[in-house]
């Protein structure tokens, strides 16, 4: 008759796999894991740190990256009431004045009636104009600027070959096309 004895050693790690089977602990770990582990920081609701040379906060119990546009998306969001009379803001034209004026269309309506009485009208919408001719400046210096950082030596082509080419636009054209294009904006003011 042979003999039926089992051969082999169990490990530390194998008793504790059958242990776990048996109670149902079947996700439990049987080893402990070696190598780097990142130090972990807690953060609370409104935190705000950077990591990855990118800002983060939490809101609402979600990470949430703070970009330079949050300001602007906060801007063109219509509130659910006009901030200057509390009315509810349900009209379709609300929405189109709030971004512009930060209140309702009404509000807006009995503002330029007092300034018409005042005979400021005129006044306010030419310094409207104005001031979104500045911006429209402001946008096209940006424009201009990322335009002259582009790099136009090297193309990738669509089969993936990188090509070099020669030309394009100097940094003495777009400097000269700028203020072209600022002086004409700029002369927009005023008429």
């Amino acid at each position: 008759m042979k003999d039926n004895v089992l051969k082999k050693e169990f490990s530390k790690k194998d008793v504790h796999r059958a242990r776990n089977l048996i109670t149902g602990n079947t996700n439990s770990r049987t080893s402990q894991g070696v190598g780097y582990s990142k130090k972990y920081e807690h953060y609370k609701e409104g935190d705000i740190w950077e990591a990855d040379g990118r800002k983060w906060t939490i809101k609402n119990g979600i990470k949430q990256n703070i970009t330079k546009m949050d300001k602007f998306k906060k801007m063109g969001k219509t509130p659910l009431f006009c901030p200057e009379c509390g009315t509810i803001m349900k009209k379709h034209l609300d929405t189109k004045v709030f971004p512009a004026y930060q209140k309702c269309f009404d509000c807006v309506v009995d503002y330029e009636a007092q300034l018409q009485k005042e005979g400021k009208l005129k006044e306010f919408h030419q310094s409207l104009r104005d001031q979104h001719i500045d911006n429209a400046i402001n946008n096209f210096k940006i424009f201009m600027e990322d335009a002259m950082k582009e790099s136009n030596q090297n193309y990738v082509t669509e089969a993936g070959d990188v090509e070099d080419w020669k030309g394009g636009k100097s940094k003495e054209d777009f400097e000269r096309e700028l203020q072209e294009g600022i002086e004409y904006l700029e002369g927009l003011k005023g008429n």
